[in-house]
């Protein structure tokens, strides 16, 4: 499989969130996305907070909140890493 690009993100996109759990299957995807696309999305979009959080039991999901406070959230439990990356994809390109 090629290797994906980073994400742009827009600049009306102000932070990146991203909730996982450090040991269940629901978020083995997450992890794995953490693992193989952070850097080269974090040097991509230096200016952008990108926080990621854990938190044992919790379901996964990534959070894009746009200007104004608008705040969209997606459930990315139990999908792959490039899924989650076209999730992200979808969620900084919206405004």
């Amino acid at each position: 499989m090629a290797a994906l690009r980073a994400v742009k993100i827009l600049p009306h996109v102000k932070e990146i969130r991203i909730h996982l759990c450090q040991k269940s299957d629901a978020s083995k995807g997450v992890r794995d996305f953490i693992e193989k696309h952070y850097i080269d999305l974090k040097k991509t979009n230096p200016a952008t907070p990108i926080l990621i959080r854990e938190c044992s039991g919790v379901l996964p999901k990534v959070y894009a909140r746009h200007e104004k406070g608008v705040e969209v959230n997606v459930s990315v439990s139990n999908l792959a890493a490039e899924k989650i990356h076209s999730v992200l994809e979808g969620l900084v390109q919206k405004k």
